[in-house]
């Protein structure tokens, strides 16, 4: 079995399905394929199985419950294609969010089973998550269209959310990267910061930034900055857009208010993955503000197709002496 070179799914066994799909119509068969097997691939990356075939003859390799999924949606696809109409991969996708994919892996779509892991390959880089959280959110990101990262500084949450836009960059799963971060950091406020619009908004986008200069090179970020298919999008001037076609990451979400992540949460368009992470011990707003981090994972929960991966101390990849730090302050939280 053949796996892609920028997603590599590592399991301990595969089942085998095959089937036919009638009437044999090449056109039809052509149409449900996509140009380049572009849907076929969707749906490989979404459910992480094989996909192979030859003329209307399938055979499908991965885990039994997935299996029974790809094999549903691919059929009712092909009926789509009924009457010569184009399979565009926005139904394609629309399918696999009907059929509640992502819940085949845990109650609450957020589970992965260990035997899997995701190592995401960007031009300067291979990404390899650590941890069974760590590879959670990857899957999490990967498989749903709005995903939060809460937990403390040093668990890769930014790093690795930057990792999963440019692997669906690369892949053309998205049309361009927004970057959106608020500006409240040691009481200043952007109308008070020297430059235009993207000098005031670098020094809190820096860490997103490193990340992008690591898996892309400077060069080639700098194109992508001047194409605006990396997009520099402070959270206050969000409002009235509808952001389709993209992988937006909003840092650094628990300095936004409640208005303002729910304001931020409905601009998720068609053809988007949304991520938002943040650290809710590490609140800079005015005293007696709650929140919108804090109010929007009480709000949420529960909700389907939206996942939440808690991180922990345990679950820090930087100086050993960060984990002690921050268990020591969580030991001292109501001093």
């Amino acid at each position: 079995m053949t796996i892609p070179s920028n997603l590599v799914a590592a399991t301990t066994a595969s089942d085998l399905r095959q089937f036919e799909l009638q009437p044999d119509n090449p056109q039809r068969l052509a149409s449900l394929c996509g140009l380049a097997n572009d849907n076929l691939r969707q749906i490989e990356d979404r459910l992480d199985i094989k996909v192979n075939n030859r003329g209307n003859r399938f055979e499908l390799a991965g885990d039994s419950d997935q299996l029974d999924a790809a094999e549903d949606i691919i059929k009712r696809l092909y009926r789509e294609t009924k009457g010569g109409k184009d399979l565009l991969p926005d139904t394609v996708n629309l399918y696999l969010q009907q059929s509640d994919v992502e819940t085949l892996n845990g109650p609450d779509g957020a589970q992965l089973h260990e035997h899997k892991l995701y190592v995401l390959h960007t031009p300067k880089s291979v990404v390899k998550p650590r941890g069974p959280n760590q590879r959670a959110y990857v899957h999490s990101v990967l498989t749903h269209d709005i995903n939060f990262g809460v937990g403390p500084a040093g668990t890769g949450k930014t790093f690795l959310a930057v990792a999963c836009a440019v692997h669906a960059l690369q892949k053309d799963q998205v049309k361009r990267i927004i970057l959106v971060r608020p500006a409240v950091e040691a009481g200043e406020k952007l109308g008070f910061l020297p430059g235009d619009l993207s000098q005031k908004v670098d020094p809190y986008l820096r860490p997103l930034y490193d990340a992008l200069y690591e898996m892309l090179g400077f060069e080639k970020v700098d194109r992508l900055l001047e194409r605006n298919v990396i997009e520099v999008a402070p959270l206050a001037y969000m409002r009235g857009r509808t952001l389709s076609n993209a992988f937006i990451i909003l840092d650094e979400s628990q300095n936004t208010t409640k208005e303002q992540m729910k304001m931020f949460l409905t601009r998720i368009g068609f053809g988007s993955t949304a991520v938002v992470n943040g650290d809710p011990t590490q609140v800079d707003l005015p005293r007696g503000q709650q929140s919108g981090l804090a109010h929007a994972l009480t709000v949420l929960k529960g909700v389907p197709d939206i996942s939440v991966t808690q991180f922990g101390s345990k679950d820090i990849v930087r100086h050993p002496l960060v984990q002690r730090i921050v268990d020591a302050y969580e030991s001292h939280a109501d001093d």
